[in-house]
């Protein structure tokens, strides 16, 4: 661990990106609703009255915090240490440096939120000098405010329109790189011949909110039979020994192979763990020497699906419109 006195604290720089979002991968603060670029330029667009801070050591990133105020109350946000320097000190002093920049804004109160579950910041926080808040905090997800993208309701007619983008690749890729948190243990297991049931519990839980009905509506016949195909290959993520999510490559129609299916259980959105996933199944489809590794994905996905599969190597090829019966309707979700 390094001293705090030898962190250097500095406001952030557009070059710091990729290793700023890895250090909150790391720290498990990114989710799904929360948009790491669009924070970003919120809180560099207030330059009045917020600043983001970076603390590195020896050219590596290790700490940031975002700071602001409304003219009354300051606001502490990405509060991040990196997992192997956490308890030396450093955060108490990026949290200081944060106060003094409040404190020369003129704003004498400075203020944090934290889920009730992390224990661990709540005692940070009292550690330093924080207390608890007698004010009752309430709030409503706004789509604007960047909340988790909802499906919209179906028209009057019952009927859901969404725009489907194809996408290829027609050569590997070179792949970006993945950080992952040294605290999740990750297994990747190929289910050889999964059981319908287990099956259908993976394809549930992970496209339920997205509404993945057209393999709820196949006859356990007729699904083990494509699950069991030789040609099928059905990977599971596993996450301290739970599955995560799942890929399905469906190599039936050669020499292309279609990345079918690829998700992750809701619990587990916003882990860092769809970039490792979806890695492993880019390379697993490669090693059977394809014409093209093909997918698709539509508006009525996880918004990030669209911009993860660019930034991985496909591209868009065509898109169509379709409207379909909503799912919701007709007992299938």
């Amino acid at each position: 661990m390094i001293e705090p006195a030898d962190l250097q604290i500095r406001a952030y720089r557009e070059s710091d990106r990729d290793a700023l979002v890895a250090l909150w991968e790391d720290c498990r603060l990114t989710r799904s609703w929360n948009d790491p670029d669009r924070d970003l330029a919120l809180m560099l667009a207030s330059e009045a009255n917020a600043a983001v801070f970076v603390g590195e050591h020896e050219g590596r990133l290790l700490a940031s915090c975002f700071v602001g105020h409304d003219g009354h109350r300051g606001w502490l946000y990405y509060l991040a240490i990196a997992p192997a320097e956490q308890r030396s000190g450093l955060g108490s002093r990026l949290v200081r440096h944060c106060e003094r920049w409040l404190d020369g804004q003129g704003v004498a109160k400075c203020q944090v939120m934290i889920r009730e579950e992390n224990l661990a910041a709540k005692r940070f926080y009292q550690r330093i000098g924080y207390e608890p808040n007698r004010c009752h905090l309430m709030q409503r997800w706004l789509r604007e405010s960047g909340a988790p993208k909802a499906v919209p309701d179906a028209r009057d007619d019952g009927r859901l329109s969404c725009t489907i983008t194809y996408l290829e690749m027609t050569e590997r890729p070179a792949l970006p790189p993945v950080h992952l948190s040294h605290e999740t243990k990750i297994a990747l297991l190929r289910a050889e011949q999964p059981s319908v049931a287990f099956y259908r519990f993976l394809y549930d839980r992970v496209g339920e909110p997205w509404l993945w009905w057209e393999r709820r509506a196949m006859e356990d016949d007729e699904l083990a039979e494509i699950i069991g195909d030789d040609l099928v290959e059905i990977y599971v993520l596993y996450a301290n020994g739970v599955p995560a999510g799942f890929a399905e490559l469906d190599g039936r129609q050669r020499p292309i192979v279609e990345l079918a299916y690829f998700g992750l259980l809701p619990e587990f959105v916003g882990r860092g763990l769809g970039p490792h996933l979806l890695t492993a199944a880019i390379e697993n489809a490669w090693r059977r020497e394809p014409e093209k590794l093909t997918v698709n994905t539509n508006t009525l996905d996880h918004p990030k699906a669209l911009p993860l599969y660019q930034r991985f190597g496909f591209k868009p090829v065509r898109q169509e419109t379709r409207d379909i019966d909503d799912p919701r309707l007709n007992g299938l979700i």
